[in-house]
Formats: structure tokens, sequence, C-alpha cells
């Protein structure tokens, strides 16, 4: 098929590139414009344009496509079918109409389950025992489209959004080229209206740890918020972020060191603290990272 691909971050380039494997024609790429990154603020491409641009595409990154000639500029392109992924842009139906065949979606969830911007995390978060990809029909709804393939996956009990991130990236990939190859025979299937929640995008503010919360809501708390923005703790003066965790036996006062391996105590029960890292450096393993700085038993993390 001549396909339109729309999508920016990296979870969005093992899409593109099973679409070229699979012999579709990229007609053009859309992702967001580069942006200001890194210590000299340089303009900096996001992944899926770097990728696009080695594969030797054309690449296009509207600031917007609300314009009647940037939705000309998009119809033009006379493809068949728009695979968007994490793309960023709200399409209006104008563009949505272009393709003969409309614009299918990759969704990192079990959809009506977590609609919206952060789904890998808030799936994580809220304790959720599997997840998935649904591939659906756009419209002018936020996720709101028929389903026309879905795919679930299991979330491990120490599964990180990292983590989960990358797999969920492998099956989009594969789900997206057999649903094209299935294209016209596949039958929507739209949402039930039972079962709608919204995975709104990620506060800096929901990152700080409050050790008087049970084990079992830090974990996830850590593990969602892994590797980014990063849940933190104090330890001293010095902010540290947690990035995995797993459950661990033992009790005391919350935030409180119970060895010197980082089991630390929480409102009720206990984690194992499996990768932390301190500010201005690497992610590291919790043993890598207790050689640089010593947690030893009856230290007290959290904010003073």
């Amino acid at each position: 098929m001549r396909v339109i691909f729309m999508g920016t971050p990296e979870f969005s380039v093992p899409v593109l590139d099973a679409l070229i494997e699979a012999g579709h024609e990229i007609a053009a790429v859309y992702c967001q414009p580069p942006r200001p990154a890194g210590r000299g603020k340089k303009d900096r491409p996001t992944p899926v344009h770097a990728r696009a641009e080695a594969l030797g595409l054309t690449v296009r990154h509207p600031v917007s496509l609300k314009s009647a000639e940037e939705q000309a500029r998009f119809a033009a392109l006379n493809a068949d079918v728009a695979v968007v992924v994490a793309y960023g842009l709200i399409l209006p139906q104008a563009v949505l109409d272009a393709p003969s065949k409309g614009c299918l979606n990759i969704h990192a969830s079990l959809l009506p389950r977590w609609r919206g911007a952060a789904p890998i995390h808030r799936a994580i978060m809220a304790g959720d025992a599997q997840t998935g990809i649904c591939i659906m029909q756009m419209e002018a709804g936020l996720d709101t489209g028929p389903v026309l393939m879905r795919k679930s996956i299991p979330i491990g009990a120490e599964d990180t959004t990292g983590e989960l991130h990358d797999r969920l990236s492998a099956l989009g990939a594969t789900l997206i080229t057999e649903a094209l190859d299935a294209l016209n025979t596949l039958r929507p299937t739209p949402q039930p209206e039972d079962g709608v929640t919204y995975a709104s995008k990620i506060d800096k503010s929901e990152a700080a740890i409050d050790w008087t919360r049970p084990a079992e809501d830090i974990s996830r708390q850590i593990r969602g918020l892994s590797p980014f923005p990063g849940a933190w703790t104090m330890f001293g003066n010095e902010r540290i972020k947690l990035l995995g965790a797993r459950p661990a036996d033992g009790a005391g006062v919350p935030g409180e060191a119970l060895d010197d391996a980082f089991t630390l105590a929480c409102g009720t029960g206990a984690l194992r603290i499996t990768r932390a890292q301190r500010a201005g450096k690497g992610a590291q393993d919790a043993e890598t990272f207790l050689r640089g700085m010593a947690i030893r038993r009856g230290s007290k993390l959290g904010v003073n």
C-alpha cells in the first residue's frame, strides 16, 4: 500500500521499519518538529525524523495540521492509508478523511481502557495484570474509534514502563503489518461504553515517593515512572531516583533502610530497590549504586 507514516518518539521507529520491510511504499513521514535539546540547546530531530532521513524518506514536520494549505499537501500524497503511532498532533477531520482507507492508530492499551497520552505508565501504576496493542480506525474523538485488531500481553510483577514500552513497540510493529495485509476483510468493532479510563500525561508532582504508603503502591509508582521522569526520594540533602523495585520481607519506620542492601520499609511491607540513579549520573543496578552511595541499615530516606 501507499502509506503516510505519522509518529515521533522511539516507540514509533520499529513500526516504520516494519512497514518498509513488509514492502509498503512510504509516501511521506510526518513527525514533530526538531526541538532544542542537550547542553547546547541545539535543535535535535526526533527519533522518527532521524530514522526516516537515514532511510531516504520524505520528512514533514508541520507545527499544526489545521491550515487548509497543510491539509491540501497531505491529501495530495494520494495515500491508501495513514499509520499513526504516538504522533503528538490532533488530526483534523480533513486529514482523517484524506487517505482512501482512512487513518489507523496503533495504541498501547486494551481500549477503551487507558485512552490518552500515557497508557503504559498508567497501566503499571494502576496495577493492571495485562495490557496490549489495539489497531484502531481513527475518528475525531480521543482514541474513541472502532478497533480492527487487538492483542494482549501480561504485565510482570517487576516490569517497568521502559521494559513494557519496548515489548509493546515490537508488538505494534507486528500487528500493524498483519492489519494492513487483512485490511479489506477486517471488521471494525466499536469500543464498549463501559470500562473507559483516561491515561492523563504524567505530572512531575506524581514522582515524589511517600513512604507511608503500602509497598505495593510504591512499587507501582517506581516501576511506572521508570525510566522517566523517575520516582524520587531524598537521602540526606541529595535527591535520588529509584527506577526498579521488588517486594521484600520486613517492616519498620516508613523510609527506613532495613539492611545494607537497599531494602526499605514502607507504610505496610517493604521493597528491595533494584535500580537507582544519583543526580547528574547514569542509572545503575542497586549493587553498583551502593558502592558509590552507601545506605546503611537504620538510615532514613524521604522528604525531611
